[in-house]
């Protein structure tokens, strides 16, 4: 394998925000001579899916081409990288680490050449038998280059007897556990699978002539593309230049476990996943359902932006409370910045937001977001908002309180860390200092999701894991800590 490859480094964000990390994206396109500059504007779209590192692998049949690096898509690609990445098809995969370290060697797609020829993937998920599989991997030979649960797949395909690649990749994937919404390139084929839970999204699309697969469907939107289709739980699709074919090699289970935080945070609100539905009418939902529930007397309601705006809309929608922007989000913060000294209080969410003063001063405000994990953020927010002279503050959350941890993609902190799985509503309110605290309800969220409420992951929200965790696997990932109560 020829693999032309220029890597870069840049620097990171030094504050963690305190909310669930985005997953990751995964994007592909086969049959356009443009592939590497479509996969770039992609990756771009689906941006808020991982913002850590990026990569682009494509092919012109004889040879793959990568760059990688760390950072965001517009810090590692120029248009003299791009044209180094040559061929008609090209797969790219923008990461948050929520399996290996943050490094450069875990920056996917990672490539390799075996048996059947150049090879790479890229995931977007969590596989929760991961480091068994390696263990075992390990004792027959294997020589890991990362510390991704993604390598682990591709040791299973080069470790299989399969006579080709589809029946190599089918008994690979049929020993993993968890969530993987995969891509995959070889020399002549665009490959595309997500797992029959289908936990991750997965859409397919059409670009002019050429065929096209991405976490969400705002990456369509943006190359002028066609959203055709969610890919199933369970399938497997290949792409190569007699068309699109698609397989179904997995059992299914008795019921999909989607991600119902999909809605109430990670996609884009302007994408469609999960079949044909939209993203930002559902957030809305979530909002108007909020109010029903969690009415109280106020003057105006504010978001706290962006990923509360669609929920707060429906909030005074359903509450007939005036919306207004009450904080405001510094859009052009750079990946680098000169901290200044701790005497500074509160510094790093005032870097990100502001309040302003005119919408805010003297008025009961009702404070929507989606979710409070730590609080350590909230209870700054509510701070700058009082210092504005408000005579009330009621925060409103349109979501159930988070309590778990996530194994199926999203990087979630420790239970311990999750301010709901040890503290209840009331204990919550005191910490953030708001006068009065609502979350939605179980129930209200699952139905203003679309389709059947039996048919969602919720396992943040309920320990319920849709996939039983064997006794390794609960050593593995820590299963349970003291503030547990599935055991």
């Amino acid at each position: 394998m020829s693999n032309s490859s220029k890597e870069k480094h840049a620097p990171l964000h030094v504050m963690a925000p305190d909310k669930f990390q985005d997953e990751c994206a995964v994007f592909g396109i086969y049959g356009h001579r443009e592939a590497s500059n479509f996969t770039y504007l992609g990756l771009y779209a689906l941006q808020h899916r991982g913002q850590e590192g990026s990569g682009i692998v494509s092919s012109d049949e004889r040879n793959f081409y990568a760059e990688r690096g760390i950072g965001l898509v517009s810090d590692i690609f120029t248009k003299k990288e791009i044209r180094r990445l040559r061929g008609n098809k090209a797969i790219g995969h923008n990461r948050y680490s929520t399996a290996g370290d943050s490094h450069l060697r875990n920056v996917q797609p990672l490539t390799v050449n075996f048996a059947f020829g150049n090879l790479a993937v890229a995931h977007n998920g969590n596989l929760t038998n991961a480091w068994m599989l390696r263990s075992e991997l390990e004792a027959y030979g294997a020589i890991f280059q990362s510390d991704s649960d993604t390598e682990v797949i591709i040791h299973l395909i080069a470790h299989s007897k399969g006579d080709t690649l589809l029946e190599r990749l089918t008994e690979a994937l049929s020993l993993v556990r968890g969530a993987y919404s995969l891509v995959l390139l070889t020399d002549h084929e665009l490959i595309a699978v997500r797992d029959p839970y289908g936990f991750r999204p997965l859409c397919l699309g059409k670009f002019k002539d050429a065929w096209v697969v991405a976490s969400e469907t705002c990456a369509f939107d943006l190359m002028g593309g066609e959203f055709v289709r969610e890919v199933e739980p369970g399938e497997l699709i290949v792409i190569n230049d007699d068309g699109m074919t698609s397989h179904h090699p997995f059992s299914l289970p008795e019921k999909p476990a989607k991600c119902v935080f999909e809605y109430v945070y990670f996609a884009r609100p302007d994408s469609k996943i999960f079949g044909d539905h939209a993203v930002y009418p559902i957030r809305k939902a979530l909002g108007r359902q909020l109010a029903k529930e969690a009415h109280v007397p106020a003057d105006v309601v504010i978001p706290v932006p962006d990923s509360g705006v669609p929920a707060a809309l429906g909030y005074a929608e359903g509450s007939g409370i005036p919306f207004e922007i009450g904080l405001t989000r510094n859009h052009y913060i750079g990946r680098t910045f000169i901290e200044p000294e701790q005497s500074i209080r509160h510094f790093g969410v005032k870097l990100k937001l502001n309040v302003v003063p005119e919408v805010l001063k003297g008025r009961r405000v009702v404070v929507v977001d989606d979710s409070i994990v730590r609080g350590t953020t909230s209870r700054k927010i509510i701070k700058m908002i009082r210092n504005a002279g408000v005579k009330e503050v009621h925060v409103r959350i349109s979501s159930p309180p988070t309590i778990a941890p996530c194994f199926y993609g999203i990087d979630t902190p420790t239970q311990r860390e999750l301010i709901g799985s040890s503290h209840s509503v009331e204990e919550i309110r005191k910490y953030i200092t708001a006068d009065s605290l609502q979350y939605l309800s179980l129930d209200g969220m699952l139905n203003a999701a679309p389709g059947r409420n039996d048919h969602y992951c919720h396992a943040c929200f309920t320990e319920q894991y849709p996939i039983a965790f064997t006794k390794a696997e609960e050593q593995q990932l820590g299963l349970f800590d003291a503030n547990s109560t599935n055991r």
